[in-house]
Protein backbone atom coordinates (compact mmCIF):
# COMPACT_ATOMS: atom_id res chain seq x y z
CA UNK A 1 0.00 0.00 0.00
CA UNK A 2 1.07 3.68 -0.50
CA UNK A 3 0.59 6.37 2.11
CA UNK A 4 -2.65 7.84 1.44
CA UNK A 5 -0.56 11.49 1.22
CA UNK A 6 1.38 9.78 -1.49
CA UNK A 7 -0.76 8.25 -2.92
CA UNK A 8 -2.86 11.66 -3.22
CA UNK A 9 0.24 12.92 -4.46
CA UNK A 10 0.65 10.19 -7.12
CA UNK A 11 -2.97 10.82 -8.50
CA UNK A 12 -2.75 14.75 -8.70
CA UNK A 13 0.44 14.45 -10.55
CA UNK A 14 -0.87 11.88 -13.07
CA UNK A 15 -3.48 14.15 -13.80
CA UNK A 16 -0.96 17.13 -14.14
CA UNK A 17 0.30 14.48 -16.97
CA UNK A 18 -2.58 14.44 -18.73
CA UNK A 19 -3.18 18.38 -18.76
CA UNK A 20 0.68 18.59 -19.90
CA UNK A 21 -0.40 16.01 -22.30
CA UNK A 22 -3.21 17.57 -23.82
CA UNK A 23 -1.67 21.34 -23.52
CA UNK A 24 1.61 19.84 -25.53
CA UNK A 25 -0.82 18.67 -28.07
CA UNK A 26 -2.94 22.21 -28.01
CA UNK A 27 0.75 23.75 -28.68
CA UNK A 28 1.31 21.38 -31.69
CA UNK A 29 -1.59 22.23 -33.02
CA UNK A 30 -1.45 26.14 -32.98
CA UNK A 31 1.75 25.65 -34.30
CA UNK A 32 0.54 23.67 -37.75
CA UNK A 33 -2.34 26.60 -37.95
CA UNK A 34 0.58 28.81 -38.45
CA UNK A 35 2.63 26.47 -40.35
CA UNK A 36 5.70 25.42 -37.64
CA UNK A 37 5.94 22.14 -38.72
CA UNK A 38 9.09 21.40 -37.15
CA UNK A 39 7.56 22.60 -34.08
CA UNK A 40 4.59 20.93 -34.25
CA UNK A 41 5.64 17.57 -34.37
CA UNK A 42 7.89 18.13 -31.66
CA UNK A 43 4.84 19.32 -29.70
CA UNK A 44 3.20 16.14 -30.61
CA UNK A 45 6.26 13.92 -29.58
CA UNK A 46 5.87 15.74 -26.17
CA UNK A 47 2.34 15.17 -25.75
CA UNK A 48 2.68 11.24 -26.21
CA UNK A 49 5.66 11.68 -23.56
CA UNK A 50 3.66 13.15 -21.52
CA UNK A 51 0.63 10.18 -21.86
CA UNK A 52 3.84 7.80 -20.98
CA UNK A 53 4.35 9.58 -17.85
CA UNK A 54 0.87 9.42 -16.71
CA UNK A 55 0.96 6.19 -17.21
CA UNK A 56 4.19 5.37 -14.99
CA UNK A 57 2.10 7.28 -12.35
CA UNK A 58 -0.96 5.39 -12.32
CA UNK A 59 1.53 1.67 -13.65
CA UNK A 60 2.54 2.32 -10.18
CA UNK A 61 0.00 2.68 -8.15
CA UNK A 62 -1.52 -0.53 -9.69
CA UNK A 63 1.68 -2.49 -9.35
CA UNK A 64 1.33 -1.38 -5.39
CA UNK A 65 -2.31 -2.76 -5.49
CA UNK A 66 -3.62 1.12 -5.38
CA UNK A 67 -6.59 2.07 -7.69
CA UNK A 68 -5.35 5.49 -9.94
CA UNK A 69 -7.78 8.32 -9.37
CA UNK A 70 -7.73 10.53 -12.67
CA UNK A 71 -8.96 14.00 -12.01
CA UNK A 72 -10.62 16.64 -13.84
CA UNK A 73 -7.96 17.35 -16.76
CA UNK A 74 -8.85 21.12 -17.30
CA UNK A 75 -9.15 22.30 -21.36
CA UNK A 76 -5.15 24.03 -22.09
CA UNK A 77 -4.69 26.77 -23.55
CA UNK A 78 -5.04 27.05 -27.42
CA UNK A 79 -4.98 30.73 -28.10
CA UNK A 80 -1.10 32.09 -28.23
CA UNK A 81 -0.14 35.01 -30.43
CA UNK A 82 3.03 34.01 -31.24
CA UNK A 83 5.69 31.29 -31.20
CA UNK A 84 7.55 32.83 -28.40
CA UNK A 85 4.78 32.67 -25.93
CA UNK A 86 3.98 29.32 -27.29
CA UNK A 87 7.85 28.34 -26.20
CA UNK A 88 7.45 30.33 -23.07
CA UNK A 89 3.97 27.82 -22.47
CA UNK A 90 6.63 24.67 -23.12
CA UNK A 91 8.88 26.08 -20.36
CA UNK A 92 5.70 27.12 -17.64
CA UNK A 93 4.58 22.97 -18.29
CA UNK A 94 8.19 21.49 -17.90
CA UNK A 95 8.48 24.43 -14.35
CA UNK A 96 5.24 23.27 -13.05
CA UNK A 97 5.83 19.25 -13.93
CA UNK A 98 8.94 19.38 -11.72
CA UNK A 99 7.54 21.35 -8.83
CA UNK A 100 4.45 18.96 -8.43
CA UNK A 101 7.03 16.16 -8.88
CA UNK A 102 9.26 17.23 -6.61
CA UNK A 103 6.60 18.01 -3.73
CA UNK A 104 5.33 14.26 -4.77
CA UNK A 105 9.24 12.73 -3.84
CA UNK A 106 9.01 15.43 -0.85
CA UNK A 107 6.25 13.67 0.08
CA UNK A 108 7.45 10.06 -0.04
CA UNK A 109 10.96 11.28 1.75
CA UNK A 110 8.44 12.06 4.61
CA UNK A 111 6.51 8.95 4.80
CA UNK A 112 9.49 6.49 4.34
CA UNK A 113 7.52 5.22 1.16
CA UNK A 114 10.75 3.53 -0.04
CA UNK A 115 9.62 2.10 -3.18
CA UNK A 116 7.94 5.46 -5.08
CA UNK A 117 11.27 6.89 -4.49
CA UNK A 118 13.32 4.94 -7.48
CA UNK A 119 10.48 5.83 -9.88
CA UNK A 120 10.54 9.88 -8.32
CA UNK A 121 14.34 10.16 -8.58
CA UNK A 122 13.73 9.10 -12.41
CA UNK A 123 11.20 11.45 -12.56
CA UNK A 124 13.23 14.46 -11.32
CA UNK A 125 16.51 13.56 -13.72
CA UNK A 126 13.79 13.66 -16.73
CA UNK A 127 12.70 16.85 -15.60
CA UNK A 128 16.29 18.58 -15.63
CA UNK A 129 16.52 17.42 -19.27
CA UNK A 130 12.93 19.00 -19.84
CA UNK A 131 13.53 22.21 -18.06
CA UNK A 132 16.57 22.30 -19.96
CA UNK A 133 15.58 22.00 -23.51
CA UNK A 134 12.32 24.31 -22.53
CA UNK A 135 14.77 27.37 -21.75
CA UNK A 136 16.88 26.66 -24.95
CA UNK A 137 13.70 26.61 -26.92
CA UNK A 138 12.96 29.82 -25.21
CA UNK A 139 15.94 31.89 -25.69
CA UNK A 140 16.53 30.50 -29.33
CA UNK A 141 13.39 31.26 -30.51
CA UNK A 142 13.68 34.94 -29.18
CA UNK A 143 16.76 35.07 -31.05
CA UNK A 144 15.25 34.24 -34.64
CA UNK A 145 13.89 37.66 -35.34
CA UNK A 146 13.34 37.43 -38.90
CA UNK A 147 11.92 34.86 -41.27
CA UNK A 148 14.95 33.18 -42.46
CA UNK A 149 15.82 32.70 -38.99
CA UNK A 150 12.50 31.22 -37.89
CA UNK A 151 12.23 29.05 -40.97
CA UNK A 152 15.98 27.77 -40.15
CA UNK A 153 14.57 27.06 -36.50
CA UNK A 154 11.34 25.19 -37.23
CA UNK A 155 13.08 23.27 -39.71
CA UNK A 156 16.10 21.77 -37.19
CA UNK A 157 13.80 22.38 -33.90
CA UNK A 158 14.58 19.06 -32.15
CA UNK A 159 18.80 19.15 -33.30
CA UNK A 160 18.87 22.49 -32.26
CA UNK A 161 17.28 21.89 -28.71
CA UNK A 162 20.10 18.82 -28.34
CA UNK A 163 17.57 16.10 -28.48
CA UNK A 164 18.24 13.22 -30.38
CA UNK A 165 15.80 11.80 -32.68
CA UNK A 166 15.04 8.49 -31.03
CA UNK A 167 14.85 10.50 -27.52
CA UNK A 168 11.51 11.95 -29.32
CA UNK A 169 10.67 8.42 -30.32
CA UNK A 170 10.65 6.32 -27.29
CA UNK A 171 10.42 7.19 -23.73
Amino acid sequence: MIPQPVKDAFDKQGTHELFAANSYYALGLWCEHNDYSGYAKFFKQQAEEEMQHAAKFFDHELERGELPEVGTVPAPKSDYTSLIEVAKAALELEQANTKGITEVYELALDAKDYPSQPMLQWFIAEQMEEEAWAETMVTKTMRATDAGALFYLDRNIIEELGISESETEST
